[in-house]
């Protein structure tokens, strides 16, 4: 997974982490779960707060379907 894959990226947050509510989700901590999962393979250090952001809300969308 790249960082652009932000869908992909959200479904595998949420199958990984159930537990998490992704709305008290830092950008920090939310940098180390994404570049953590398991295909992820892109530059860690491009994760700016434009692709968190989006990965986030997809992730919120994801949890609250």
């Amino acid at each position: 997974m790249k960082w652009n894959d932000v869908q992909q990226i959200a479904e595998a947050l949420y199958d990984q982490y159930p537990d998490v509510d992704p709305t008290r989700l830092n950008f920090v901590d939310l940098h180390n779960k994404v570049v953590s999962l398991d295909g992820f393979d892109d530059d860690h250090k491009r994760g700016g707060e434009k692709f968190l952001e989006a990965i986030q809300q997809a992730w919120i969308d994801e949890a609250t379907d």
